[in-house]
């Protein structure tokens, strides 16, 4: 048990904070007060005591709050080196990572993401020019709803104005609520990262068809790993963590990979591409530029999309700014 202070009831020692000292000096504060009744001066003598309270409380959290730093809180010089890294085991050198705050509710973009579509407009969309404009980006020409936007049937694919290489990419989509069509003339449209490797957007509540081109499949190539289907009319989610594939000199040195999440659940684990998407036939690489596009597909049905947003991925180690 500590022993209280002489002179100050109540008051023991504290050396891990200022406490103690805010106590010693706020006792004779006390003293200032009349000890009963409300004689002459006690507004101005109440009134200085309850600022130097404050004053003296707000010095001691802040205080309490900033520790000081103990041998090893920053790190270690003495330590093994990493295998293949230039750093130590908990390195004091090593850059520690950039602060990104977290949208304000699930679903909302961080402070780091390039937010593609709020609700608002599709200043971030464009797409391929036809007719006289052919060879031209143009405007887009799918509807805009009460925030959201729908395909527009036969007036060809979306694509973003700004290229993208690695990203993380949260997009949220819902199947028309009127069911017309079965198996892929249901619902169907597709996100295709660089525009070329897409994840199968389409109905597949009660909705039978090919299991590689079913929703969130990596079409041609990979099923997802469950169905994770909500029904038409819903909002439904995709958070997709893409790699982009690495080329040198016209040669491939590392596929591409997808990782992908399906109205929370997992369906796609770090899974390797065999190449771009296409039709009937097996996938395979040709050489292409380390960023591009991101594109939603025009399939012909009314497929909605809102609250898309992207960020783009750097290695670990990045230097701090």
């Amino acid at each position: 048990m500590v022993a209280p202070i002489p002179g100050h009831p109540g008051a023991v020692p504290n050396p891990d904070s200022g406490i103690l000292v805010t106590i010693l000096k706020a006792t004779p504060m006390l003293n200032r007060l009349p000890p009963r009744g409300r004689g002459p001066g006690w507004k101005p003598a109440a009134i200085a005591c309850i600022a130097a309270f404050a004053a003296i409380a707000a010095t001691a959290l802040a205080q309490s709050q900033t520790q000081p730093q103990k041998p090893g809180d920053l790190g270690f010089t003495d330590t093994p080196m990493l295998p293949g890294m230039p750093w130590h085991v908990h390195d004091p050198a090593r850059p520690h990572p950039a602060v990104v705050t977290p949208g304000a509710v699930p679903g909302a973009p961080p402070s780091d993401a390039i937010v593609l579509y709020d609700g608002k407009d599709l200043s971030h969309w464009a797409q391929a020019g036809r007719g006289a404009d052919r060879g031209k980006l143009v405007d887009p020409k799918w509807p805009l709803r009460d925030g959201y936007f729908e395909v527009g049937p036969e007036t060809g694919e979306l694509l973003t104005r700004e290229k993208f290489g690695d990203i993380q990419l949260h997009v949220e989509w819902s199947e028309p609520p009127n069911i017309t069509g079965t198996s892929q003339g249901r619902g169907n449209s597709g996100i295709l990262l660089m525009g070329l490797y897409e994840i199968q957007v389409l109905d597949a509540y009660n909705n039978p068809t090919y299991a590689d081109g079913q929703a969130a499949a990596i079409y041609g190539q990979w099923p997802p790993l469950v169905n994770a289907s909500r029904k038409p009319g819903e909002w439904q989610t995709y958070d997709i963590v893409f790699e982009a594939p690495h080329f040198e000199a016209g040669k491939l040195v590392k596929p591409a990979y997808q990782t992908v999440f399906w109205n929370g659940v997992m369906v796609h684990l770090h899974k390797e591409l065999l190449g771009p998407m296409v039709y009937r036939q097996v996938a395979h690489y040709t050489p292409q530029d380390a960023e591009l596009p991101l594109a939603l597909q025009d399939h012909h049905n009314p497929v909605r999309y809102r609250n898309i947003w992207v960020r783009r991925l750097a290695g670990y180690d990045q230097p701090e700014k």
